[in-house]
C-alpha cells in the first residue's frame, strides 16, 4: 500500500503555533510517498529515494533506539510513538519519495511523519488530531525541534481549494475560501542558513519566557518592550485580519498584510535573512504582485507570493532575473493525508 501527506505552505500566522495562536496554511500538491511491503525477520527496513540510502531495525529494539540525528529519525520517533500509544510495529519494508524541498520551509519533516505513522498503521484506526499530536510530539521529544502542531495538523485536515485557518489553542479549525484571481507563489531561495535550527529553540523559549501564559493572551502594553513578543501578537492579529480580506475578495490589503508581517518577521522577530529580504523587496515590485513574505522557520528557504494569475509568467520571469537560483513554484491549495493505493 501506499500512503501519501502534502507539504504545505503557510500563508500566514508565523511562530504562532507554539504561542496557542492562529495560523492560515495551505497543503500543496507536493508530497511524500511511503509505500509499505510486508517484510520478514521481525524487521524495520526503511529506503530513502532522495537520499539513496538503507536502514534496518529490529522491530523489538526501536523503543529503545536513540536519535541519530539523521533523516530516519523522524521514522523511528514516530514508531516510538505509536508504540507508546498501544500499538504494535509490524515487519515492513518502506520506500520513501518525496517531492517537498528539504529546507526549504515547507514542512518536509511534518509530511513525512505523517506519511510514515499511516503507514506503521497499516490501516488501523486512530483519531486524526490524535495523530497530528503524535507526530508533533515525535518531532518535538525524538528529534528535538520543539515546533508547533501547525505543520502536521494541515497535512492531515487540508481541504482542495481553501486554506485553513487553525486555532492552535483549541485545535478547531475552519476552511478559508481564497479569492479565486490570485495565484500563489512559493520562491525557493535554495538557501538554508545554520543559524535556523538554534535560533527557532531560542525564540520558543524566549515567547515561553516573556509572558505569564501564552502570548495568545497577551496585549502589546503587557509585552512593551519585547521586540520578539509583539511579533507573535501582532502576528495573531494579522491572521484575523487576512481572513477577513480574504473572505472580502480583498486582494490590496491581503498583499498588505503579507509585507506588514515580513517586516515584522525581519524587524521584531528577526529570523529572515538577505537572501529572503531580496527576494521579498524584489517581488513586491514586480507588476502583478500584491504581496511577498517569508515563510517557515526563518533564516533561508521560501518567500509566499500573492500574484495576479496574468501576471505569473512576468513574474517568474523576473524572480528568476534578479535571482537565478531560486526555484518558482505554483501553490494550488490539495487535500490532506490519504490511501493511494
Amino acid at each position: 500500500m501506499i500512503f501519501r501527506a502534502p507539504g504545505r505552505v503557510n500563508l500566514i500566522g508565523e511562530h504562532t503555533d507554539y504561542n496557542q495562536g492562529f495560523v492560515l496554511p495551505i497543503a500543496l500538491h507536493l508530497e511524500t510517498r511511503v509505500e509499505a511491503r510486508p517484510a520478514t525477520g521481525g524487521v524495520l527496513q526503511v529506503h530513502s529515494a532522495s537520499r539513496r540510502e538503507m536502514k534496518a531495525w529490529a522491530v523489538e529494539s526501536i523503543r529503545h533506539r536513540e536519535p541519530q540525528h539523521d533523516w530516519s529519525d523522524y521514522v523511528i520517533g514516530v514508531a516510538r510513538e505509536l508504540i507508546a500509544a498501544g500499538f504494535e510495529i509490524p515487519a515492513l519494508a518502506l520506500h520513501i519519495e518525496s517531492t517537498i524541498p528539504e529546507g526549504a520551509g515547507l514542512s518536509s519533516s511534518a509530511a513525512l511523519e505523517v506519511a510514515t505513522a499511516l503507514a506503521l498503521l497499516q490501516g488501523r484506526e486512530f483519531d486524526r488530531l490524535e495523530l497530528a499530536r503524535l507526530c508533533q510530539r515525535a518531532e518535538s521529544n525524538f528529534v528535538g525541534m520543539p515546533c508547533g502542531i501547525m505543520d502536521q495538523y494541515v497535512s492531515i485536515f487540508a481541504s482542495e481549494h481553501a486554506a485553513l485557518k487553525i486555532d492552535c489553542r483549541s485545535l478547531e479549525s475552519e476552511s478559508v475560501r481564497l479569492p479565486d484571481h490570485v495565484a500563489i507563489l512559493a520562491v525557493n531561495s535554495m538557501v538554508k542558513h545554520n543559524l535556523g535550527q538554534s535560533a527557532y529553540r531560542t525564540r520558543v523559549r524566549e515567547c515561553a519566557e516573556a509572558f505569564r501564559g501564552s502570548l495568545r493572551d497577551a496585549t502589546l502594553d503587557q509585552i512593551r518592550g519585547n521586540k520578539h513578543a509583539r511579533h507573535v501578537v501582532t502576528e495573531n492579529q494579522r491572521v484575523l485580519s487576512f481572513v477577513e480580506a480574504a473572505s472580502a475578495g480583498d486582494l490590496t490589503r491581503m498583499g498588505e498584510l503579507f509585507l506588514e508581517s515580513h517586516a515584522s518577521m525581519r524587524d521584531d522577530y528577526e529570523i529572515s535573512c538577505a537572501e529572503i529580504d531580496f527576494l521579498v523587496d524584489t517581488a513586491k515590485n514586480i507588476p502583478g504582485c500584491y504581496g511577498a513574505r517569508m515563510t517557515g522557520g526563518g533564516f533561508g528557504g521560501c518567500t509566499v507570493n500573492l500574484v495576479s494569475p496574468e501576471y505569473v509568467p512576468d513574474f517568474t520571469r523576473a524572480i528568476l532575473r534578479a535571482y537565478p537560483q531560486a526555484q518558482v513554484i505554483e501553490c494550488v491549495p490539495a487535500g490532506g493525508a490519504s490511501v493511494c493505493g
